[in-house]
């Protein structure tokens, strides 16, 4: 069976938060026009994010929903 090291989990994480982040200052900045605030709020929103993201992956490993073996 597959299972996922932690260290994939933590670089998925990541690296998605990076593109999410991003997304997210630049639609806030377009909303309040102000780029501080705008980094400051992204910050917070994606720091917890990235920790529930990582507990998600890692509860969805635990559980084989939608897995199965495949002979060669």
């Amino acid at each position: 069976m597959f299972h996922e090291k932690h260290s994939r989990t933590i670089l998925k994480s990541i690296t998605w938060r990076l593109v999410a982040f991003g997304a997210t200052v630049i639609v806030l900045q377009l909303m309040i026009n102000d780029w501080q605030t705008s980094l400051i709020h992204s910050v917070i929103i994606h720091s917890v994010k990235t920790v529930l993201y990582y507990i998600h992956e890692r509860l969805w490993n635990i559980s084989n929903f939608g897995q199965e073996l495949k002979a060669k």
